[in-house]
């Protein structure tokens, strides 16, 4: 796995490349702005790439624009982004946009190694992962759309587990069911919600938007 870091924190940066390599990652590149990890990106042609969402020069959203373009400029990469708040509105776009190959994380997460890893695993192997902070405080809205009132204490743990980017096994893991208990409570949530089978739309994704919008 061939990874750039985009982070204009120069102690955060070279922290995430130590902890990387150190797992016998190979970080090609870091960058501390986005002009320079858009060249690393067209130099290097990683794999994956972790990007901080504000960076200078007014460290709002550069980190998200520069991730877009690197993505027009390499189809199919894969990126990570790191961020210190939650930021609803983004990890909603981050979905809205496609979920293959994309993640939302808290700067925190990398603390937790393992949890880290494991996200940037999933998000490498063509997954998601959103931040479960992002999910819990996502919960806590108002619920403007009754349809999430239909589903059962049971479904919505599965549905915010989903939001979080796991699959089925995962999911039942987490929640000490078999597999085919979460493929049916999958089944009921996509009936509850109103999302037919269509070969146009993707209904798990569909599903967690829905979640993110609403919830």
């Amino acid at each position: 796995m061939r990874i750039v870091i985009a982070e204009d924190d120069a102690l955060l940066r070279e922290g995430l490349a130590l902890l990387l390599r150190a797992e016998s990652l190979d970080v090609v590149a870091t960058a501390e702005d986005p002009a320079a990890f858009l060249d690393a990106v067209d130099a290097e042609r990683p794999d994956v790439a972790i990007v901080d969402v504000r960076m200078p020069p007014t460290h709002t959203d550069e980190g998200i624009t520069a991730a877009v373009e690197a993505r027009r400029r390499l189809p199919g990469l894969a990126v990570l982004v790191l961020s210190a708040y939650v930021e609803q509105a983004f990890a909603t776009d981050l979905l809205a946009q496609g979920s293959a190959r994309l993640g939302y994380l808290l700067k925190e997460r990398v603390g937790r190694v393992e949890e880290f890893l494991e996200a940037l695993h999933r998000v490498a192997d063509g997954g998601t992962a959103i931040d479960p902070e992002v999910v819990a405080q996502l919960l806590t809205r108002s619920r403007p759309d009754t349809r999430l009132e239909r589903l059962s204490p049971r479904e919505r743990d599965v549905l915010a587990l989903m939001a979080e980017g796991l699959g089925n096994g995962a999911i039942a893991e987490r929640l000490v069911v078999s597999d085919g208990a979460v493929h049916k409570h999958i089944r009921n949530i996509f009936a509850k919600l109103d999302l037919p089978p269509t070969d146009r739309t993707d209904r798990r994704v569909a599903a967690v938007l829905h979640f993110l919008e609403n919830a």
